[in-house]
């Protein structure tokens, strides 16, 4: 096999069908085609479903090894030109959407300044959405919610930030500037799903002073539940970074005292090196987050200096 072949398979499966594939790589549907029909005889199985356009469960498995093998392909080239030089190349980040609101200007900005030949492709996304991602090689670091139950990924923490109640004006826990746990009990509330970081940090809580919560709707997006709530649809929990100090509007933040508190981390992959560009952007995030991270309401650093070297 060859990378031709691997890369003809990955593009199919993020396009969906020969055509658009064809169209990604800037070649012709036949080229495809052939990469994809001498892959399948090399292996010995059908990679790809010509009636749907769709892998196949091998050419999943193929798949998911196939983007780490591209992934490291480009980290070569891009260590040996940072080698003699400024580092140089293309890093993909994933980052959670409250997070981003407030490290990425600054995380940019300071990549243009120490590292301006370094190309972020940022990617937003929940936890759940994103550990796939970079375990897949689609993305080369992500950050996000901890802690992350998967082997393949390897993690370090940056901070904690409290969890707050977020609700409008017109909510009845609005009226107070502190609930204990049990008051959340009492109303239903704009929660993550289970098995999200959140929720189960959430409902461990409540477990333990013995009340359950209860969901008006469940939904994987913070900056959604946020913005639901803002608009007068129900009240929520979620971390402090959501709703700025800056951000104003009807609504109220309240204290929960008993509740956990959110820990961010910057995840990449176990059994790979990240490339120049990574690193990088590992470092700069760091760095932001070292200098500027408790401006941030709520917010508690827990990251090192020696954090972008992980």
């Amino acid at each position: 096999m060859d990378l031709r072949q691997l890369a003809a398979l990955a593009a199919i499966a993020d396009h969906g069908s020969f055509s658009s594939a064809a169209k990604a790589l800037f070649t012709v549907q036949s080229n495809v085609s052939a990469h994809i029909a001498r892959l399948e005889r090399e292996l010995g199985v059908v990679l790809v479903d010509r009636a749907r356009g769709a892998l196949t469960p091998e050419g999943k498995l193929v798949v998911d090894r196939a983007r780490r093998i591209n992934s490291e392909m480009e980290a070569i080239y891009a260590d040996l030109h940072s080698l003699d030089s400024e580092v140089t190349g293309e890093a993909r980040l994933g980052v959670i959407g409250t997070t981003a609101r407030w490290l990425m200007p600054q995380a940019l900005n300071g990549l243009r300044t120490k590292h301006p030949r370094v190309r972020v492709v940022a990617v937003e996304g929940t936890t759940t959405s994103l550990v796939p991602q970079l375990v897949g090689g689609q993305v080369d670091l992500a950050i996000l919610n901890l802690p992350v139950d998967e082997p393949d990924v390897t993690t370090v923490p940056l901070f904690f930030e409290d969890l707050i109640v977020l609700a409008h004006d017109d909510h009845p826990l609005a009226r107070y500037d502190e609930v204990p746990v049990s008051e959340l009990a009492e109303h239903e509330l704009l929660l993550s799903p289970p098995g999200s970081p959140l929720r189960d940090e959430l409902d461990e809580v409540a477990q333990r002073h013995g009340v359950r919560l209860r969901p008006l709707a469940e939904i994987d997006g913070v900056r959604l539940m946020t913005s639901l709530t803002m608009e007068g649809f129900g009240a929520t929990v979620i971390p402090a970074t959501a709703v700025p100090g800056w951000v104003k509007g009807n609504f109220k933040r309240v204290r929960v005292p008993g509740l956990p508190r959110r820990q961010v981390g910057l995840a990449r992959r176990r059994r790979t090196v990240p490339s120049a560009p990574a690193r990088a952007v590992a470092e700069v995030i760091t760095d932001v987050v070292l200098t500027k991270g408790e401006r941030q309401l709520g917010v508690e650093v827990t990251a090192r200096n020696d954090a972008a070297t992980f």
